[in-house]
């Protein structure tokens, strides 16, 4: 499948109908991933971002430990919604999983202290940056997906699960599958009140 980048950028969006069905094979998402951590930028090149790849009965398992965690926190009366929106996540084909290595993080403000506040902001930058070019390179091969933030509830059931470093971060979770559904129309602001070019 073939597309220029600013084409792929206006198709990605975020879809909440998806399937199990296969779009190309699980060599193929490895290599979208692969390619995302080695060539996403990150400052000072610190390559702080980790990602976790569930497939099959692991992604499933991700929205279970999900889905039980907020049974305890959303009153019965209103779980119905909550049930519904988390069944349509497991219901897709598989889970990126988005971290921060805080060791890194953590050395690089001891190394260079003038920069110590900025270090953590520039690791969700980068984190952000990764997301963005694995959504959009998924939308490309013919998957829909989106972002959620379901992090502190089960951050660590996933790591005693998937026995991940304490050391990471949990910064997002990128449930993805074929598209049974398409978004709404996407509405927009006003290019001249969110842009300023002078020349």
């Amino acid at each position: 499948m073939s597309k220029d980048f600013l084409t792929a950028v206006a198709d990605r969006r975020s879809f909440y109908g998806i399937s199990k069905e296969t779009v190309v094979s699980d060599d193929r998402i490895k290599e979208i991933v692969d390619h995302a951590i080695k060539h996403t930028p990150s400052a000072f090149n610190s390559q702080s971002t980790r990602i976790v790849l569930l497939l099959g009965e692991h992604h499933d398992k991700l929205w279970e430990i999900t889905m039980e965690a907020l049974r305890k926190v959303v009153p019965a009366a209103q779980f119905s919604d909550t049930e519904n929106k988390i069944t349509s996540f497991k219901s897709g084909y598989g889970t990126v999983l988005f971290y921060e290595d805080n060791n890194i993080v953590e050395a690089l403000q001891q190394q260079f202290a003038l920069y110590k506040d900025n270090f953590p902001v520039w690791s969700q930058q980068s984190n952000g940056m990764h997301q963005y070019v694995i959504w959009t390179a998924l939308e490309l091969e013919g998957f829909g997906a989106s972002l959620q933030h379901y992090t502190e509830l089960i951050d660590a059931e996933v790591k005693k699960e998937w026995n991940l470093p304490n050391n990471w971060k949990f910064i997002a979770q990128m449930p993805f599958g074929k598209p049974t559904a398409q978004p709404g129309e996407k509405q927009f602001l006003p290019l001249e009140e969110r842009v300023k070019i002078f020349k």
